[in-house]
């Protein structure tokens, strides 16, 4: 008897032995982990992508969510520059990426509908018009042709203008320099047409060419020329306003579908509140930010929108020519009051 119990509890502790990885196992598959990556500088006030982390964090905190959903941060194009992010998210292997819309019309041509100049007014009449719907046809076709799913829709931190070397007041002023820009033919195309040598280039190559004189500024919204000391190469900030461009939380759909439903949602609700959050940071900073470029000897100038406005009027026509399922966004973009 003493043998048989003995026996008994020798294969008792086998099978516990064996089944302890399977329980180890199902343990880590219930904690949800993501990787988010953000282009920008790991800067809590002025980086966009650390302040929506940041948000994102507290919300799923606030939500219970803080033990089942671990997000781990990238930024400074810690997982590579934005254009290869964004293919890795359309393939399932970055999880999350905050960058503004231009970056996505790389995937999806229709995309970089929002980049046209001068399309929007403000922040607020781009969320008056995203609440409407006008956002929803790029949003399916982002999904459809690129596998990415928009979460939810913020703010850049800011209308994107012009830092460059010297003093931009109308489009005779901006001729001749090379003013970097996304590597997204349209906003690319906007720059050339306000009278700028366009020269496309990756985020995390600007500061060196600067340096270097490879270009002559660039054009961004004020907190990333705080947050990623562009102010220290170029001394003049032209306000444009050229751009009101909207950030996007982008997903890959291969994790969405590999998401537990009802986890995915309470998670995809923390993240549209972090987003709403991240809008209101990102009106209250860009005045900081104006003041903080003009304490680091930065001039800023005041431009004839009027003219450029006028200069950038055909590409409009032409990207509609082009791209007609494009009009309906337009259209109710240009209907919702200013």
């Amino acid at each position: 008897m003493p043998s048989l119990d003995r026996r008994s509890v020798l294969r008792a502790a086998g099978t516990l032995a064996l089944a302890a990885p399977a329980l180890i196992g199902r343990a880590e598959a219930a904690v949800l982990r993501l990787r988010l990556s953000s282009s920008q500088a790991n800067d809590p006030k002025f980086g966009n992508g650390r302040v929506f982390y940041d948000r994102l964090v507290g919300q799923l905190r606030q939500d219970g969510l803080d033990g089942q959903v671990q997000v781990s941060f990238f930024p400074d194009n810690q997982l590579g520059q934005e254009i290869d992010v964004i293919n890795s998210v359309k393939l399932g292997v970055i999880d999350m990426m905050v960058s503004g819309s231009s970056i996505a019309a790389n995937v999806v041509p229709l995309v970089g509908t929002f980049d046209l100049g001068y399309l929007f007014s403000s922040f607020e009449q781009q969320t008056r018009a995203f609440d409407a719907g006008a956002a929803r046809p790029i949003e399916e076709a982002l999904l459809r042709g690129g596998g990415i799913r928009i979460v939810a829709w913020a703010y850049n931190f800011g209308a994107r203008s012009v830092l460059s070397k010297k003093a931009v007041r109308n489009p005779d002023d901006l001729a001749g320099q090379k003013i970097r820009t996304l590597p997204n033919p349209v906003i690319t195309e906007c720059l050339r047409l306000m009278g700028a040598a366009a020269t496309p280039l990756a985020f995390g190559e600007i500061y060196t060419a600067l340096q270097a004189g490879v270009i002559d500024g660039l054009e961004h919204d004020p907190p990333t020329m705080v947050a990623s000391k562009f102010y220290e190469t170029s001394k003049f900030y032209s306000l444009t306003q050229h751009n009101f461009s909207p950030l996007a939380l982008y997903l890959s759909d291969a994790t969405y579908n590999r998401m537990n439903a009802a986890l995915r949602d309470r998670f995809l609700d923390a993240a549209k509140k972090a987003a709403a959050e991240t809008r209101t940071h990102g009106l209250a900073v860009e005045k900081e930010a104006l003041a903080l470029l003009r304490d680091k000897g930065v001039t800023v100038v005041e431009c004839d929108r009027d003219a450029f406005r006028q200069r950038v009027a055909p590409q409009m026509e032409a990207f509609l020519r082009n791209r007609p399922e494009a009009k309906p966004v337009v259209e109710q973009i240009r209907a919702t009051a200013a």
